[in-house]
């Protein structure tokens, strides 16, 4: 059998993975603060500006042009914000998978768990959440790190990746078999 090249999860080496995952809930974010920051320009304009409407055609063709600058600035500015706070927790959450993976020496579906746990409790400590949310957050942060770390697991299953886990299962049943 020939070796093959030592890869990370999902065919990937870690800080390619950060930087690929970084860039993507970047960019993410970014569409994502942008849809909800015009909407929100759109509003503000709107309720500003509610007092002078115009009453001709050149003046509706100027509100038009001048709310749609309202909402491209606004939206942008949200994007740009929504994106970088999207980066940043998602880096942290695969940067802490990484190094889980490197402290237990095992690469598996408990170390996204664990990675995913703590960034939710460092988002809610960081926003100061309540109790029932931090309790909501830390749920959605362990299904998340759940079906996330599932994925990866399968695709690395299919990759002849092997699994901590099912490499243990693997062991014992081998050895439970010999018992007989």
């Amino acid at each position: 059998m020939e070796a093959r090249p030592e890869q990370g999860r999902l065919s990937m080496t870690a800080p390619v993975r950060l930087l690929f995952g970084s860039l993507t809930s970047g960019f993410i974010g970014f569409t994502l603060g942008s849809l909800q920051g015009g909407q929100t320009a759109e509003l503000r304009f709107r309720a500003e500006h509610a007092h002078k409407m115009p009453d001709s055609t050149t003046g509706w063709y100027l509100y038009h042009k001048t709310k749609n600058y309202h909402v491209m600035h606004g939206g942008i500015r949200e994007g740009l914000r929504m994106g970088i706070k999207t980066s940043f927790w998602a880096s942290l959450a695969l940067g802490l998978e990484s190094t889980v993976d490197g402290c237990r020496g095992a690469s598996d579906m408990f170390s996204t768990v664990v990675a995913s746990l703590t960034v939710a409790g460092a988002f809610s400590l960081y926003h100061r959440l309540t109790l029932s949310m931090v309790a909501r957050t830390a749920r959605m942060g362990l299904l998340f790190g759940l079906a996330y770390g599932s994925v990866q697991d399968l695709v690395g299953l299919a990759r002849d990746r092997p699994i901590g886990y099912v490499e243990f299962i693997r062991r014992r049943l081998g050895s439970a078999s010999k018992a007989r």
